[in-house]
């Protein structure tokens, strides 16, 4: 079983646009609502997938009560912390050509029983779990050290941990030495102060990345594909050009299927391969769609598999 952890999950309104243009206007064509947030959108592609998996997650609000009514009709099951902050909402604006823009609310303070709540919530799930996947960003205020403490308590119950996150919560978790962690660029040039433009300064990225814990780095870089370094190993998956419609949630149906594939024992390279194309499946849909697997492994054929050094 494969067990998504999103403490900071969203109630995600979606609008397409005709266009996205400054100083003139556009027209809605489409609105939509879905349960949002990284771990919760792994769990729908690894679902859609004929995987196992579980979301755990927190809801608290209106907003958390619709987020658990959009997640009863996805088809996975899921275990709801119930806190008393109202649960975030965001919006995604995406017009016909491929434009998008994301604005997400930051979410508000848990408290400290809530967050204790959360761990015991995820320990009670860990005998029957293969990987935890700890995706997405935490609240202000909740000790960036969080993710640290989960990661070991997984560690302590021979879990593969995934980690998916940004800023301090990413910093803090690496002295947990997590199994394998995914940045984008952006990401990682905030994780390390750098910019990521050429070839080699990502190549270089990813030695740096894996100097700092983890058993094994994915680098997202969109368009580009993605790097990987693992025991096996530095590799590059290489997608095929699309015309891409909308590139938001491509990052989490790329650790989704990368977490499926590595699930089923394959190796290193190959669930890399299955996540660069499963991401390059999502961005061809609109707004906030996911692939199949039909989808999946149609694109897969074509992903270019390479080993770096």
């Amino acid at each position: 079983m494969i067990l998504t952890l999103t403490i900071n999950p969203a109630l995600d309104r979606i609008i397409t646009a005709d266009r996205l243009v400054f100083e003139d206007r556009g027209y809605i064509l489409d609105r939509s609502e879905a349960a949002g947030g990284r771990g919760i959108n792994a769990s729908q592609v690894i679902h859609s997938f004929g995987g196992k998996t579980a979301a755990l997650l927190t809801a608290g609000g209106a907003a958390g009560a619709r987020i658990e009514k959009l997640l009863t009709a996805l088809g996975f099951p899921y275990d709801a912390v119930h806190v008393r902050a109202e649960s975030r909402t965001n919006l995604t604006i995406s017009d016909k050509f491929g434009l998008t823009v994301k604005l997400n609310e930051r979410g508000l303070p848990l408290e400290a029983s809530e967050l204790e709540e959360i761990k015991k919530k995820v320990e009670a799930r860990l005998p029957k779990t293969q990987w935890l996947m700890i995706c997405g960003s935490i609240q202000p205020g909740v000790p960036p050290h969080y993710y640290c403490e989960i990661i070991e308590m997984a560690k302590s119950h021979g879990v593969n941990t995934l980690l998916d996150t940004d800023g301090a919560a990413m910093q803090q978790a690496l002295e947990a030495k997590p199994t394998v962690i995914m940045q984008n660029q952006h990401e990682a040039e905030r994780l390390l102060s750098r910019a990521l433009i050429t070839r080699g300064q990502c190549l270089e990225a990813v030695d740096v990345m894996q100097g700092m814990g983890p058993e094994c780095v994915i680098l997202s870089l969109g368009a580009r594909g993605a790097i990987g370094s693992s025991p096996e190993g530095v590799f590059e998956a290489l997608p095929p050009r699309i015309e891409a419609l909308s590139p938001i949630g491509a990052g989490d149906a790329l650790v989704a299927a990368f977490a499926w594939s590595m699930e089923k024992k394959k190796s290193f390279s190959e669930a890399l391969r299955w996540g660069v194309a499963t991401g390059t499946a999502a961005a061809k849909l609109p707004g906030m769609a996911f692939p199949t697997f039909a989808d999946s492994r149609a694109v897969y054929k074509q992903v270019e598999l390479r080993k770096a050094r």
